[in-house]
């Protein structure tokens, strides 16, 4: 079989589960150039890449049309030349619209409901999301629920699997005593909340927790003792800084899902999300393995990260190990599947 996606920014977990579905067949993917915040570097082992600002549009209508696909899953409906290109092949393929956008009701998701009837309905027979609440809005758009998929997204998980087990001893003879964020140096990630709130605990509790931060954007890294930064880390490096930190933070005011947070529960990290995080629904048990707080709220923050240092070092262990269970609902063998499964339904 043969499959092509039209996709926006790739990363090492697409490719992960690209790799996988690549057993049942010749996966091809067209995508945008990488990002400058996010400069990963790729093994495209076993995928066909095609950076989309190398071909001009009648270009991409004559590769897609030599490599003759069983299916075409594309990016949400962001990038027009990709919603031009998969229309012909409405009705005579199976052609999927992925979407990680959350339900909220507003008047320009309202009117995208109505307009979807005309445009979307007419090109995608197929919708696939992360979760409920991305399942929610596609439903609203008109796709019916037997053609909806969820578990779009999905972290390597053999990767951070490997991860847990060579680093569960370490971290059951001494706990880590540190926060760790990984994402962009942006507002809407929430990171200016997280470090309001962490010099705020070091101010308010004793305590010998560590604050340390990776990733790089357009905000400058406050300046505090006890917090680090690393700046950008390749996948293949992060296992250095997971073996030295012991709880997962992500602030974010806007996340549709965050890969990230499933990434470090297959690690086995205890976990604090804002509620804005969309992952949240499949992978935090509220004190279970980990807390949610207000997103936006430096205060309801603070009190989240307070309740993990106030946890022994046994209690921390056993959220690691819950999150760890967590993780393993969705793999890139689950998201494999469903495109196997979308193809024998057509």
């Amino acid at each position: 079989m043969k499959f092509v996606f039209l996709y926006t920014e790739i990363a090492e977990y697409f490719l992960a589960c690209c790799k996988e579905l690549a057993k049942h067949g010749e996966v091809h993917v067209i995508r945008w150039p990488v990002n400058k915040e996010a400069p990963f570097e790729f093994n495209t082992h076993q995928i066909k890449l095609y950076q989309k600002n190398d071909y001009s549009f009648q270009q991409l209508q004559s590769l897609i049309k030599n490599i003759n696909p069983n299916i075409i899953i594309c990016s949400g409906w962001v990038d027009k030349d990709y919603l031009k290109l998969t229309k012909p092949y409405f009705k005579k393929i199976p052609t999927v619209m992925s979407c990680d956008t959350h339900w909220k009701g507003n008047l320009k998701q309202r009117l995208a409901t109505i307009i979807s009837r005309f445009t979307l309905l007419k090109i995608f027979s197929h919708a696939w999301v992360p979760g409920k609440i991305q399942q929610q809005y596609v439903l609203n758009l008109g796709f019916k629920l037997q053609n909806i998929e969820t578990g779009f997204y999905s972290c390597d998980l053999t990767h951070f699997e490997n991860i847990f087990q060579k680093q569960k001893a370490l971290k059951e003879k001494e706990f880590p005593k540190r926060f760790l964020y990984v994402g962009r140096y942006y507002d809407f990630k929430g990171v200016n909340e997280l470090w309001q709130a962490f010099i705020q605990l070091q101010e308010e509790q004793k305590n010998d927790w560590e604050l340390w931060c990776l990733g790089v954007g357009d905000m400058t890294p406050i300046e505090h003792p006890k917090i680090k930064h690393f700046g950008f880390i390749q996948p293949k490096d992060l296992s250095n800084y997971t073996s030295q930190t012991g709880v997962f933070i992500l602030p974010s005011r806007f996340e549709p899902w965050g890969v990230v947070v499933h990434e470090f529960t297959a690690s086995g990290f205890p976990i604090i999300l804002s509620s804005a995080v969309g992952a949240k629904e499949a992978f935090l048990q509220q004190g279970k393995n980990g807390f949610e707080f207000e997103a936006r709220n430096v205060t309801s923050l603070k009190n989240a990260m307070k309740k993990m240092i106030d946890l022994s070092n046994e209690q921390l262990i056993q959220m690691g190990k819950h999150s760890h269970q967590l993780a393993q609902q969705i793999s890139p063998i689950t998201w494999a599947n469903s495109i196997l499964k979308i193809l024998a339904d057509k």
